[in-house]
């Protein structure tokens, strides 16, 4: 197995709309809503972020998606993560997916993370106003990857470790039993002839070797870890304010970060 480093940027298709957001929030509605409302908390905040070479895309555009992969190679990255999105056989946002596969364009590499959260009118994927809900059975488990072993994995372009397709889960302790929809997901990809190479996010505290319960590897979910690692030192505040005062020689407001479970 080659060491090589391939970075692989995480993808959000939420940049085109579909009639599901059209209903639920508002006609034309797409991730670029939300980023166009965004406003600076704290002084020299930058905020909005608003787009440069490519202006306000649409993902359904194929040039747009080409123009993307053409500028992640440029800045060495090697392949993207696309969000899939399955509820039970219904997928959402899956048109760029749909069109990249079908047409075979652009010619750069990609691999899945099922964001397997409850869609919801909070954005944290907690259970209050429901909009699309993850109902978990052993038969969507087969009907899940059946899906993907027939129009996802066998793509050329798929990222494969140790010619393994590699597929993630955002969020694996939602799973009700994840040892159990893993070894269906491995039982049905071994009748095909193929082996997975299975992932899960370390997201909200979730890491370490004790959580990987049957998957091949985990991948640090950002900024969440970093900022979970840090707090858990239990710095001082009193420690934390002279760091701020030290490196800061201007009278500026700047936002404090406190890890309320420490508190």
């Amino acid at each position: 197995m080659s060491m090589k480093i391939r970075p692989i940027a995480i993808y959000l298709p939420q940049f085109h709309p579909i009639p599901e957001n059209n209903e639920w929030w508002e006609k034309g509605f797409t991730e670029w809503t939300n980023v166009t409302k965004a406003r600076p908390r704290f002084l020299g905040h930058y905020q909005p972020h608003l787009p440069a070479d490519l202006g306000f895309y649409d993902l359904r555009v194929p040039e747009i998606r080409e123009q993307q992969a053409a500028m992640a190679k440029n800045v060495g990255i090697y392949g993207f993560c696309y969000y899939h999105y399955w509820f039970n056989g219904k997928r959402l946002l899956e048109r760029p997916v749909n069109e990249i596969l079908e047409s075979g364009k652009p010619d750069f590499p990609f691999m899945l993370c099922w964001a397997n959260e409850n869609w919801t009118r909070i954005w944290d994927g907690k259970n209050k106003e429901i909009l699309m809900e993850q109902k978990y059975s052993e038969e969507d488990d087969r009907e899940h990857i059946h899906y993907l072993l027939k129009f996802v994995f066998n793509d050329p372009r798929y990222i494969k470790v140790d010619n393994k397709p590699v597929f993630c889960v955002y969020k694996s302790d939602l799973l009700p039993n994840t040892k159990r929809t893993l070894a269906i997901w491995r039982e049905e990809a071994k009748k095909v002839g193929l082996e997975l190479y299975l992932c899960r996010m370390e997201v909200d505290s979730n890491e370490g070797k004790e959580k990987l319960d049957g998957f091949d590897a985990a991948i640090e979910f950002q900024p969440f870890v970093s900022l979970d690692l840090y707090f858990k030192k239990k710095i001082s505040i009193s420690y934390l304010l002279r760091a701020v005062h030290k490196k800061l020689n201007t009278y500026q407001i700047i936002p404090l970060i406190f890890h309320i479970k420490n508190i």
